[in-house]
Formats: structure tokens, C-alpha cells, sequence
């Protein structure tokens, strides 16, 4: 887990500019430094294991994605050191093959992680995404959907990879397990 790391560190991220990367297995909190750094401006962009996707809310400030397994724990300040673990804590690295490598890795594995639950737009429905839901619920297809609620076909499939997103769901069924989970299924269109 990525929660204590060396006075050493602390400066190296104090210096941040532009953007820190987190690859962290065990978990993630963001301490006084990060919220400095937020503040200031620092985008950080931070992989977790889907099974740590309730305490990502905590990391509202950071971009938050979600995994079944994040490749390994790793810190990557502004493109330039790699923080990384050794023997003895932490090891931070500035040669450019090993900082390109960790970064590499994170980009690969990021576009497949799912965003985590935007805090202020995850519990709520529209009359429209509810009643698209209910469509898709009773096993109409995107196109029977469409026409039904007089939108295109392209606009169900966007509502609904934005409803997918939303639940943090990887597939079409996933996102009904959670949805009915919410108690989205059962709710009325008003």
C-alpha cells in the first residue's frame, strides 16, 4: 500500500508540476502533500483494484480508475523519476528507460480501467435513463430502444456507456447486477 513514503519523496513530489501517476496495489490516501499539489494545480491520475473502488471516493480531487489487478505499485512524478518499491521501502528511479517503462505500463493498462463513481452524478437517474433502463431491462434491443424514446440509435448506446461508467461496470450485464444492486430497476419515472 502506497500511504507512507520517505521525506525524500516528499520532496520529489512537493516539485511536482504537471501530473503524478499512481499505480497502487494495496490502496491509496491522499496526504497533506497530494492535496498541496492538487491544489496547485497537479493533475494525478491514479489506478486502484476494483475492490478498493468504495474508497476511491476519497480520492475524489484525482482521476480514479479501477482494475481487477493493478500490475504493481509504482509513482511516476511529472515524467521525469519513477518512485518504485525495493527491498528497504521505496527506491525512486530518474534514469529515463526505467521512468518510460513505469509510465508505459500505466498507459497501457489505463484506457481498460473503469472510471470510478463520479461522487456527484452517481445516484441519480434522468426520467430518460430510467425509462432507457426499463427498455433494456425487459430485453428490448438499442434500435427497439431508440425509436421508443424517439432519440437515434447512437444516443442509447452513449446514454447507456454513460450509465455503464456511472456504475463502474465493464459489460451490459454487469451494469444490470449493479443497477438492480442501486435499486435502479425498481425505481418509477415520475
Amino acid at each position: 500500500m502506497i500511504k507512507v513514503l520517505p521525506t525524500g519523496v516528499d520532496a520529489l513530489l512537493a516539485k511536482a508540476r504537471a501530473e503524478v501517476v499512481v499505480m497502487a496495489t494495496g490502496g491509496m490516501s491522499l496526504r497533506r502533500i497530494d492535496q498541496a499539489n492538487l491544489r496547485r494545480g497537479v493533475r494525478y491520475r491514479v489506478l486502484l483494484p476494483d475492490a478498493l473502488r468504495p474508497s476511491a471516493l476519497a480520492l475524489a480531487p484525482c482521476d480514479v480508475r479501477t482494475l481487477p489487478q493493478v500490475p504493481m505499485d509504482a509513482v511516476v512524478v511529472d515524467g521525469v523519476a519513477a518512485v518504485l518499491p525495493a527491498d528497504q521501502g521505496v527506491a525512486v528511479f530518474r534514469l529515463p528507460s526505467v521512468v518510460r517503462a513505469a509510465v508505459e505500463l500505466f498507459e497501457r493498462v489505463w484506457p481498460e480501467a473503469v472510471a470510478a463513481y463520479d461522487v456527484a452524478g452517481d445516484c441519480e437517474l434522468s426520467r430518460r435513463e430510467q425509462e432507457l433502463l426499463t427498455l433494456l431491462f425487459a430485453g428490448s434491443t438499442d434500435e427497439a430502444a431508440a425509436a421508443r424514446l424517439d432519440v437515434s440509435v447512437r444516443t442509447v448506446r452513449r446514454m447507456v456507456a454513460d450509465i455503464m461508467n456511472r456504475l463502474g461496470a465493464r459489460s451490459r450485464f454487469q451494469a444490470g447486477a449493479k443497477a438492480a444492486d442501486r435499486g435502479w430497476l425498481l425505481q418509477r419515472a415520475g
